[in-house]
């Protein structure tokens, strides 16, 4: 039953007005609702939520990612807007230019204000 229903993302923010600023107006989500203690951002058929949380995050690994079909093309939109790629150079992840061959796709991740690690991911 479920699998027929959309689903929505849940970020913890401590700073509903970063997560505004950030989503809102750098990614140019458009803001369906809100309250004193969440704001959902529309992304596709899927609602982002961010949650205001006293902690935030405590995860580095990767909160939500977005499938697109030109990833060179996205990021270069992302920098335009101010916000670099995470570049990485470990054994099991190495970027150039801020992306990663992972496989079965090529993955760039961005960080938001609140150290939630979003990915954005491209099928090979």
């Amino acid at each position: 039953m479920l699998g027929t229903h959309p689903i929505d993302v849940v970020l913890l923010v401590k700073d509903l007005e970063h997560a505004r600023e950030f989503y809102g107006e750098k990614l140019q989500l458009a803001i369906v609702d809100e309250d004193d203690s969440t704001i959902s951002f529309q992304t596709g058929a899927t609602r982002l939520k961010a949650s205001l949380s006293t902690t935030g995050t405590k995860d580095s690994q990767t909160q939500a990612s977005w499938r697109v079909d030109d990833l060179e093309a996205e990021v270069a939109w992302l920098q335009e807007r101010g916000i670099a790629p995470e570049e990485y150079d470990t054994d099991e992840i190495t970027t150039v230019n801020g992306i990663a061959d992972q496989g079965s796709a090529w993955v760039a991740w961005i960080t938001d204000p609140d150290g939630n690690v979003l990915g954005v991911e491209q099928a090979k």
